[in-house]
C-alpha cells in the first residue's frame, strides 16, 4: 500500500499517475483528457439520495460521465475538486480531499469527499463517489 499527498512526487506508479492525470483533467474542464483516463465501459457511481437531481446512481461508459458532466452545472454553480492525499492498493486507488461548490445562488462551501477508483487494464473501470450528501442538498437548495 502506498500513501501519497498532493505535491511533487519522484516515483509514483502508472495507476496512481492516471488518477492524477483524471484530476488534473476535471479541473482544467478537460473532458476528452478525463474520458481517456477512464476505461469506455466505466462505472461512474454516486450515491443514489442524489437521484433528486439525476446526479445518483451509477452512469455507464464515456456516455455516461459526459451526461453527467453536461448536467451538473444545471444542478451546482460550479465545483472545484481539491484531492489531499491518494492511497493506492493493487488496482484500487482512494482519494480523501475536498470539494469547493457554490451553489447557483452563488453560496460556496467546502464538502469532503472520498473517490475509490478501481483499474483496470490502465485504465479507470470504475469511480465511486462518497460524501455527505445532505450538507450537499443544503447547499445546492439555497
Amino acid at each position: 500500500m502506498t500513501i501519497t499527498t498532493c505535491g511533487p512526487c519522484p516515483t509514483q506508479s502508472e495507476n496512481l499517475a492516471l488518477i492524477r492525470r483524471a484530476y488534473d483533467a476535471f479541473r482544467t474542464r478537460d473532458v476528452g483528457a478525463l474520458l481517456e483516463a477512464l476505461a469506455p465501459d466505466v462505472e461512474w457511481v454516486h450515491p443514489d439520495s442524489m437521484s433528486d437531481y439525476d446526479l445518483g446512481g451509477t452512469k455507464h461508459g464515456h456516455a455516461g460521465v459526459k451526461a453527467f458532466l453536461a448536467h451538473a452545472p444545471t444542478v451546482v454553480g460550479g465545483m472545484l475538486l481539491e484531492p489531499l492525499e491518494f492511497v493506492e492498493s493493487g488496482d484500487r486507488v482512494v482519494v480523501f480531499g475536498v470539494r469547493h461548490v457554490t451553489s447557483v445562488s452563488g453560496r460556496t462551501e467546502q464538502l469532503s469527499f472520498v473517490h475509490s477508483w478501481t483499474l483496470r487494464d490502465g485504465r479507470a473501470a470504475r469511480m465511486e463517489d462518497v460524501f455527505d450528501t445532505a450538507a450537499f442538498k443544503r447547499l445546492i437548495e439555497q
